[in-house]
């Protein structure tokens, strides 16, 4: 087994660049969850020194700390979900019909890819792990020999190239749904439905390009030859079989091992599903993340059949959402300071924040420092709805000012969100549980697809943003 340092040296030009900066992130950079506390330092002082006094900060911390309740309840059950729905039995037997699809290794991991992102679009949680058990399945043909790194960065292209411009955007999903937003972000933004993000056509196209180009790439670094590393080289265990459910050993459990309830839970929720599309518009009820959700939830365990295999998947899931539940009220404390935190004249360091982007004008000018602004503080900050948060009261009362249009703001966001996946670990730890690989054997592929995406998505976000006109906000109607 070579150390990390004889990986290192034996890699080339950007990949060996990227496989150092990989080892000194996993060196150097602590957990998450420690740059989220030093974010909500950083923002306390930088509220003191704009004229705050120490109760003022300290009571928008309280106040603010569980703003996001219910935000973050719902992210943890993106992920939750995907991985249910992921590792169900139907769609288990599913990638192992398309593991034997490619018919060489550069194809295979091209072909990785290109699932990954298409599957993201609908849940990135679950583009995680079916790109990791696809990355395996093919792994395991004896007819194929494929680099077991690159099918691993292939997997996680879902979440490094366009994860937030899908269907579980934290951003997106967050701004369709009034009652998950903070009130002074409400009132910034109003309510912003799929219609004006997510389905636009200028996004659908940034989209395609995209994937497009994460593909080519994917297909034409994957090595060949000699230079391949298999899983067979790297020493991971390539078998998922899945664990046996312990036989019913009481009366008590028949329920438990029944298909009944599952088969009436689907059949409710479908019922509901079409009642919300005949009566509400589709865009509306798309664009529910709590819709979004159920959906989800209920088709996992009808895919696991009995709720003993559910409720075995579910287990397993569980650890997965830990960041999430422990960083985002501390998110929620950071935007709170930010926004609700006066200081002198009775300015927050919110409304200086718009005032700095608002100065840089309009037009391209404004969309590309956003997406500039993203990337740096994504690395530092890996979250993207949490991030959101924090970027989101500045950034849209900005774009109201230089009449940008919001739902296009939102997807600039979105797009340079996931740039910064590309080099930071953090989201790849899920993915590196399943394929039992390390940070470092993955990043030499990312990061050269981070250095072709960033002046891409640049060129993107400002050729596209010049189609749009601005819209004011629109207020949610009462009930």
């Amino acid at each position: 087994m070579t150390s990390a340092t004889d990986e290192v040296r034996s890699e080339k030009g950007l990949a060996r660049v990227a496989q150092s900066l990989a080892g000194w992130t996993e060196k150097w950079f602590p957990d998450a969850y420690v740059f989220a506390l030093v974010g909500v330092f950083v923002v306390s002082v930088a509220a003191l020194a704009n004229g705050s006094s120490p109760q003022t900060v300290v009571d928008a911390f309280g106040d603010g700390f569980w703003d996001l309740t219910a935000f973050t309840l719902q992210m943890a059950m993106v992920v939750l979900t995907g991985y249910v729905v992921a590792t169900s039995p139907p769609v288990a037997r599913l990638i192992d019909r398309l593991a034997m699809v490619p018919q060489s290794g550069r194809t295979a991991v091209s072909f990785v890819a290109l699932l990954s992102m298409s599957v993201s679009f609908l849940n990135w949680g679950l583009s995680l792990v079916f790109g990791g058990l696809l990355a395996r399945a093919i792994a395991r043909r004896s007819d194929l020999r494929v680099d077991y790194r690159a099918l691993g960065a292939a997997a996680f292209m879902g979440l490094g190239a366009v994860w937030a411009l899908g269907m579980s955007s934290s951003a997106a999903q967050l701004q369709a749904t009034a009652a998950s937003l903070p009130p002074a972000l409400l009132e910034i933004t109003g309510v912003l439905d799929f219609g004006t993000t997510i389905f636009t056509w200028q996004s659908l196209l940034m989209c395609v390009i995209i994937i497009a180009l994460t593909v080519v790439i994917a297909h034409f670094s994957a090595p060949r030859g000699a230079a391949v590393t298999t899983a067979e080289d790297l020493e991971v265990d390539l078998d998922d079989r899945p664990k046996e459910v312990a036989p019913r050993s009481r009366p008590g459990e028949w329920l438990e091992y029944s298909r009944i309830l599952p088969a009436l839970a689907g059949l409710m929720t479908l019922g509901w599903l079409i009642s919300q599309l005949v009566t509400k518009p589709v865009l509306t009820v798309v664009s529910s993340l709590n819709a979004y959700l159920l959906v989800f939830l209920m088709l996992g365990l009808v895919l696991h059949g009995t709720p003993r295999k559910f409720l075995q998947a579910v287990a397993l899931a569980v650890p997965a959402t830990a960041g999430i539940l422990v960083q985002f009220p501390l998110y929620a404390a950071m935007a709170a300071i930010l926004t609700k935190a006066e200081g002198r004249n009775g300015l927050t360091i919110s409304e200086h924040l718009a005032d700095f982007f608002t100065n840089i004008g309009s037009g391209g000018g404004f969309t590309v420092v956003i997406a500039l602004y993203t990337v740096v503080l994504g690395l530092f900050v890996p979250s993207g709805g949490g991030k959101w948060l924090v970027e989101a009261p500045y950034v849209m009362q900005s774009a109201t000012d230089v009449g940008m249009n919001l739902g296009w703001t939102v997807q600039v966001y979105n797009v340079a969100e996931a740039l910064p996946n590309l080099i930071n670990p953090f989201f790849m730890l899920p993915l590196l549980a399943v394929l039992g690989l390390k940070a470092r054997d993955l990043v030499g592929f990312t990061f050269l697809q981070f250095m072709f995406h960033l002046p891409v998505v640049l060129l993107l976000v400002w050729l596209l943003g010049t189609t749009f006109e601005f819209v004011p906000p629109v207020q949610p109607s009462s009930p």
